[in-house]
C-alpha cells in the first residue's frame, strides 16, 4: 500500500511521522472524555426500569438495571456511538456504544467532536499499548481521566478520517472473518479429540469386541473382559507426603504453581525450590502422579498433567490440585485421559462443594467415580492409540492458533499504519 506523498514530525513516539495537512492534539482538546461512577446500591432496581448499566471491560455482556430517579450519575452515561474504553484491567478493551448506558468506574466514554467515531474508535485501538503503558496500581492496574484526556492523538482531515474508517471496517471484517474460520476449526478438533478420548477410555480399541452392560447408566455397555470399579481402586487419590520424611531437607524438587500446568497436559517444571521450603503448606506429588486441578474454573478448562522429569522426582504445588498415583496395575496416562473425559468433568462440576467462585472437586469425588477399567496391556494399548491420535489433532490445532496469531498481528498493523497515515487508502475506499 503507497504512503502519502509527503511526511511530518509528529513530536509523539507511538504515532511517528505523520502526513502534511494533519495535526496532532490530546484528546481534551477534539473529544469529551466521561469517566464512569458506579452508584451506591439504594439506586439499582427491578428489572424494566432505567437504563442499562455496565460496570467495565467495555463489554455488553453484563448489565444491570439502574433506577430512573439516579439524577446523582445523570452525567455518567454514554450515548450511542460514544466509544466505551476501559480504563481498569483489562484496560484498553474498546467497544462503540449502542445504545445509552449508565458506566461504573471501569469504563468511560469518549464522545467523538472532532473525530469521526469510526475513525476514533480504531484510534483508541492502535493507542492500546500507550494506554496500558499509563497504567498504575497494586491490586489491579488502571488510567485516570487525564490519561485518557491527555493521549495525543492524529487529527486527520475529517474526509480522510471517514475514508480510514471506511478502509479498516472493510478490511478488519475479513480479518475477522477468516479469524472466526480458524476459531471454528479448534472447536471441531477440540470436539473431535474429546470424542476419540471418550469412545477409547469406555469402548476401548475393538470394534467387534463382545459387550456387556457395566451396570452404570451414563457408561452403558463395555468390552466383556473389562471391569467396573471406582478410581479409588486403580489410583491413590492424594498420598501422603509423609513418605518422604526421610529425604535431606536441602533437596531441590520441581514447584508447580496453577500458571505452570496447562489445560492441554503439558507442565512447566522450570521452578525449582528446597524441600524445606514447600514441605509445609503445598501439594506433594511425585513422577507418574496425575495432577488434576480442583477448583472451579480450572477444573472444567481441563487444567492437569501427567508429572514427568521432576527435578529428583518429586515436586510441591499449588494446594487446588487432586493428585492421583497409579496403582501397579494402572497406567498413569491412561488415569489421565480418564480425567480429560465431558463425563468426568461435567459431573465432577455437578459435584463441587463450597461457595461461589471458591467451588472445589472433593476427594471423594474422585474415589468414588465409577467406569470400566481394562486390563493393563489394553490401557497402554490405548494410551498408545490415543497419544498418536492426539497429536496429530493437536499440530492443526497449533497451525490454527498460529494463523489466528498472525491474522491478529496483521489486524493490528493495518489498523495501526492506517489511522497513523502510514498508508494512504483514500484511493482504495
Amino acid at each position: 500500500m503507497k504512503p502519502y506523498p509527503k511526511y511530518k514530525d509528529s513530536g509523539v513516539e507511538w504515532i511517528g511521522v505523520i502526513p502534511e495537512g494533519w495535526i496532532i492534539c490530546p484528546l481534551k482538546r477534539t473529544d469529551g472524555v466521561i469517566m464512569g461512577q458506579s452508584p451506591d446500591s439504594s439506586t439499582y432496581n427491578v428489572e424494566g426500569q432505567g437504563i442499562p448499566f455496565l460496570q467495565g471491560n467495555a463489554e455488553f455482556g453484563e448489565k444491570f438495571p439502574i433506577a430512573k430517579n439516579w439524577s446523582t450519575f445523570a452525567p455518567k452515561k454514554s450515548k450511542k456511538s460514544d466509544i466505551l474504553l476501559s480504563v481498569r484491567a483489562p484496560v484498553g478493551e474498546v467497544n462503540i456504544s449502542n445504545i445509552e448506558y449508565g458506566i461504573g468506574r471501569g469504563l468511560c466514554a469518549i464522545r467523538s467532536k472532532d473525530h469521526e467515531y469510526h475513525y476514533l474508535f480504531f484510534g483508541i485501538i492502535s493507542a492500546n499499548n500507550v494506554l496500558n503503558s499509563y497504567a498504575t496500581g497494586s491490586t489491579f492496574s488502571a488510567i485516570s481521566a487525564e490519561d485518557v484526556r491527555e493521549l495525543s492523538f492524529p487529527l486527520p482531515p475529517l474526509a480522510e478520517q471517514k475514508a480510514i474508517a471506511t478502509f479498516l471496517d472493510r478490511e478488519t471484517t475479513k480479518i475477522d472473518t477468516l479469524i472466526a474460520k480458524q476459531e471454528q476449526l479448534i472447536a471441531l478438533l477440540e470436539e473431535k479429540r474429546q470424542a476419540l478420548i471418550s469412545h477409547a477410555v469406555t469402548k476401548g480399541l475393538d470394534p467387534n469386541a463382545k459387550m456387556k452392560d457395566s451396570g452404570v447408566e451414563w457408561l452403558g455397555e463395555i468390552p466383556e473382559g473389562w471391569e467396573v470399579k471406582r478410581l479409588k481402586y486403580i489410583c491413590k487419590i492424594n498420598p501422603s507426603k509423609s513418605e518422604i520424611n526421610n529425604i535431606p531437607k536441602k533437596l531441590k524438587v520441581t514447584f508447580l504453581p496453577m500458571e505452570m500446568v496447562s489445560e492441554n497436559g503439558l507442565l512447566n517444571i522450570e521452578k525449582e525450590k528446597v524441600l524445606e521450603e514447600v514441605y509445609q503448606g503445598f501439594t506433594y506429588f511425585k513422577n507418574s502422579d496425575v495432577l488434576v486441578a480442583k477448583i472451579t474454573p480450572c477444573f472444567e478448562n481441563g487444567k492437569g498433567a501427567v508429572c514427568k522429569d521432576l527435578t529428583n522426582g518429586i515436586g510441591f504445588g499449588s494446594t487446588e490440585f487432586h493428585v492421583l498415583r497409579p496403582t501397579k496395575n494402572s497406567h498413569e496416562s491412561f488415569i489421565f485421559y480418564i480425567t480429560r473425559l465431558y463425563h468426568f468433568r461435567n459431573f465432577g462440576e455437578s459435584e463441587m462443594r463450597g461457595s461461589a467462585g471458591q467451588k472445589r472437586v472433593t476427594p471423594e469425588f474422585l474415589q468414588n467415580y465409577e467406569l470400566g477399567i481394562p486390563s493393563l496391556l489394553d490401557q497402554k494399548a490405548i494410551v498408545d492409540y490415543l497419544d498418536r491420535q492426539t497429536e496429530k489433532l493437536d499440530l492443526v490445532k497449533e497451525k490454527a492458533q498460529s494463523t489466528i496469531e498472525l491474522l491478529k498481528e496483521k489486524r493490528s498493523a493495518l489498523i495501526s499504519s492506517a489511522v497513523t497515515g502510514k498508508i494512504d487508502v483514500r484511493e482504495m475506499v
